[in-house]
């Protein structure tokens, strides 16, 4: 007996690193119930499937030489490097971000003396991303400016017009604009000593290190943070708004997700030493006195929870973080951050 041809029996499995990540970051302290100092941040990312190396253009292969692969500087070999060079993947991405910090008085039309400057950054990046199955490298190169440029001021008049609060009046004394450039270094591996799973219910976490030398900032960071739920997504992504934040599959996943739904809480720390902020310190190259005084270490504690169906995932992480300059009432900062994040 002849037997009917099964047209989909051969199909080849969809292989996930054909798709690529749109993320969308929103940070607020209005769910923190106030509004003052980090007030409002917002970032848009775009990280492209997965790619091999001979796929890389100029620009990415300039960056290449700060990723830890056998064609980076030997030192970042050394420091960053993968166990096996060709079990590596690239990829490559873009992203918009927009930064937002105010005093807590807002009626003056002055300076209130002793709070926060008012201050904006608006910057647009640009990245590569190296990874296996167990590290991720990220190197981003952002360009933006600080001061009115940055649009700060538009933005808050219309979130505030919108919710029907109150106008901050005195966005004539923010520091001035001026053109920033940055390079991050940001390096996640997979925590495999709190790994742990029972079924579809399992446990995991990553570690993260990083620096930042810059106009905008410079700065160096140590973290981490562990999941626990059901049908955790298999990635490196970050769950909150940071220097290079971006959502990234593990290597060697072309099968990932189990189920089409995630549900999962997630609890983090990190450490952070500043050298420079240039929404503290003012300018690099500028002589303006922000009346703020840096605190050299912030550290910050958070915690959240996300929901994935298919391939549109929705998180929400809660940020409490100790003061960051010295004139701050003592009690640091707390806010909220949504991320959104659609793979296609």
């Amino acid at each position: 007996m002849v037997q009917a041809a099964n047209p989909d029996r051969d199909k080849p499995l969809p292989d996930v690193s054909d798709k690529g990540y749109l993320t969308f970051y929103f940070d607020n302290d209005l769910f923190g119930d106030n509004d003052k100092d980090y007030t409002n941040g917002a970032r848009l990312s775009w990280i492209s499937p997965n790619r091999d190396a001979e796929d890389l253009d100029f620009l990415q292969q300039g960056l290449r030489r700060f990723s830890g692969d056998p064609e980076s500087f030997g030192l970042f070999q050394k420091l960053t490097g993968f166990k096996d060079p060709n079990d590596i993947q690239y990829n490559y991405g873009f992203s918009l971000t927009q930064l937002m910090y105010t005093p807590e008085s807002s009626a003056p039309y002055v300076q209130p003396v002793g709070e926060r400057r008012y201050a904006g950054w608006l910057a647009l990046g640009y990245s590569l991303h190296v990874k296996d199955d167990n590290i991720l490298n990220s190197i981003e190169f952002t360009v933006g400016t600080v001061g009115s440029n940055a649009l700060a001021e538009n933005s808050q008049d219309f979130i505030h017009s919108i919710r029907g609060i109150d106008k901050f009046n005195g966005w004539d004394y923010q520091i001035p604009n001026e053109i920033t450039a940055d390079l991050s270094f940001v390096q996640k591996r997979r925590a495999d000593f709190i790994k742990w799973n029972y079924g579809v219910f399992r446990m995991d976490g990553l570690t993260e290190w990083g620096a930042r030398l810059g106009t905008f900032r410079t700065s160096a960071h140590l973290g981490g943070f562990f999941r626990l739920g059901f049908n955790l997504p298999p990635d490196f992504s970050d769950p909150r708004l940071s220097e290079t934040a971006y959502s990234n599959l593990y290597f060697d996943t072309n099968d990932p997700y189990v189920g089409n739904w995630s549900v999962y809480l997630l609890f983090g720390a990190t450490g952070r030493g500043v050298a420079h902020d240039a929404t503290l310190d003012g300018p690099l190259f500028n002589d303006f006195k922000t009346g703020n005084h840096r605190e050299p270490f912030v550290g910050e504690v958070f915690g959240g929870a996300g929901i994935r169906y298919r391939d549109v995932e929705l998180s929400y992480v809660h940020t409490w973080r100790t003061d960051e300059y010295e004139e701050q009432d003592g009690d640091g900062s707390n806010f909220g951050s949504v991320g959104l994040r659609v793979r296609f």
